[in-house]
């Protein structure tokens, strides 16, 4: 799960609990420029392959957490249960997405693609 925040033109994801430990991450820090879109799409979440753990810890059907390599692309990882989770397309950044869980997620998509 993953708090967010916006603090003046960064944005503040701040993994929770032990997904921290599933994660080998405790935040990202984003600015908000970065950030292209965010949204809901059930569709990349489905399947079992998330790609090449870098690190990360995968259960398939169960968690995603950590940095994954797929397809020429570093995605960021933080998801046990998909209904909660927004996809987070980011440029000129470390990450090329972001896939985490959140509270609520229509908030956290509403929040995102506000402009600045």
């Amino acid at each position: 799960m993953v708090d967010v925040s916006i603090q003046d033109n960064e944005v503040h994801f701040n993994v929770r609990g032990l997904h921290k430990l599933w994660a080998f991450k405790s935040q990202l820090q984003i600015p908000r420029s970065h950030i292209t879109a965010a949204r809901q799409d059930a569709e990349v979440l489905k399947g079992w392959w998330k790609g090449w753990r870098m690190p990360g810890t995968h259960i398939p059907g169960l968690l995603a957490a950590g940095t994954f390599l797929h397809e020429d692309r570093r995605i960021f990882w933080d998801v046990h249960n998909a209904d909660k989770a927004v996809i987070i397309d980011l440029e000129h950044d470390e990450y090329n997405q972001l896939i985490i869980e959140v509270d609520d997620p229509a908030a956290v998509v509403a929040l995102l693609n506000t402009p600045a």
